[in-house]
């Protein structure tokens, strides 16, 4: 079947190429509407601005621009960016500086630490908040404690031994006493500690079943639906780092749409579906705002890539999230090395 985009790149001739990825590159530079007058004085396309002009009305007809508003400037589409990204961007290289800051995590014999460090990295270096996707270790919990939120709801805070602190949303009864919720963490920390759920959630139930574990009637529906939910978690846990880099950005500064994001990224379970589907096929793979259900709302792009253990199987997968404005040339080497650094850690 043939390729839609490539479809399209073969309806427009050279000189419209050229202006369309001339706009596209000062749009993504500025983040503003580009005028056929700023394109005009582009010494690299040398054109007038009446044929700008005619040029930018055929791309719009094309799908591939759309006037903002009543600017007389031009932005591109989704449709667009996905074009230029595919068959007309040149894609940078690395500077010797963001090498050696990549590098220095290969350096950390601490598997989880380099993790962190690799999101912290991805954020500062592109400039975007970043996304980790990673195995999660099932180590042994110090600690419990349930909090309320909700009616309805309870927090489920988990320390483990290792120092990592998980925070779940549970299910709890109506009506609750906090006496209760006390009693729920201090039946589990008694049962729990240095054991992890999966060893000690057989144990738990069945007492629960047996009417053993000499609770009332609430706090055992408590304790029952906690391990069950919090055993029930994904295999995966989600390092997100720079979230302030998303307020920072210009392109951003509607607080709603920044709202919409957060919210999403707070949904775990849609963020670990769009980075699974990054696992897919090889390198790196970059969603354009509405060609991700999650991040369509909030006119956002992810561009990931999976890293690899030593038997070049797939375990994770990082990457960046950002307006559709993002600098994808530079961006995606930098994803690109990242996940190659991360890999070869791992071997």
């Amino acid at each position: 079947m043939a390729n839609p985009t490539q479809n399209t790149l073969n309806d427009i001739d050279a000189r419209t190429r050229d202006v369309f990825r001339r706009l596209v590159e000062t749009y993504l530079e500025s983040g503003e509407p580009v005028g056929s007058r700023t394109l005009a004085h582009d010494q690299t396309i040398a054109v007038s601005a009446a044929t700008v002009r005619n040029v930018m009305a055929d791309l719009t007809d094309l799908g591939l621009l759309y006037a903002p508003h009543i600017s007389a400037g031009r932005l591109p589409t989704e449709r667009g960016l996905r074009l230029f990204v595919d068959s007309l961007m040149q894609v940078g290289e690395l500077t010797e500086d963001e090498r050696r800051a990549i590098d220095a995590e290969a350096r950390d014999n601490d598997i989880e630490q380099a993790l962190e460090d690799a999101a912290t990295r991805l954020s500062g270096l592109t400039n975007t908040a970043s996304l980790v996707l990673t195995p999660k270790t099932d180590a042994p919990l110090r600690q419990v404690e349930f909090v309320a939120t909700a009616p309805g709801k309870a927090l489920a805070i988990m320390v483990f031994e290792d120092g990592r602190v998980e925070n779940r949303v549970i299910d709890a009864p109506e009506s609750l006493p906090e006496s209760a919720l006390v009693r729920a963490g201090n039946y589990l920390n008694a049962r729990l500690s240095g054991r992890t759920l999966a060893e000690a959630r057989a144990d738990i139930l069945e007492e629960i079943s047996d009417n053993r574990a000499e609770l009332d009637a609430l706090t055992a529906k408590l304790v029952r639906d906690g391990v069950a939910d919090i055993a029930g978690g994904d295999d995966f846990s989600l390092i997100v780092r720079g979230r302030g880099q998303l307020l920072d950005d210009a392109a951003f500064q509607d607080i709603e749409r920044v709202r919409m994001l957060f919210d999403d990224l707070e949904r775990k379970r849609d963020v670990i579906d769009l980075m699974n589907a990054a696992r897919e096929g090889e390198g790196v793979k970059i969603f354009i705002g509405s060609e991700n259900k999650l991040f369509s709302l909030s006119g956002s792009s992810v561009i990931a890539k999976p890293y690899r253990d030593e038997s070049q199987n797939i375990v994770g997968v990082l990457g960046v999230i950002g307006p559709t404005r993002l600098n994808y040339a530079k961006v995606i080497p930098i994803v690109d090395y990242t996940a190659e650094v991360v890999s070869r850690l791992l071997k």
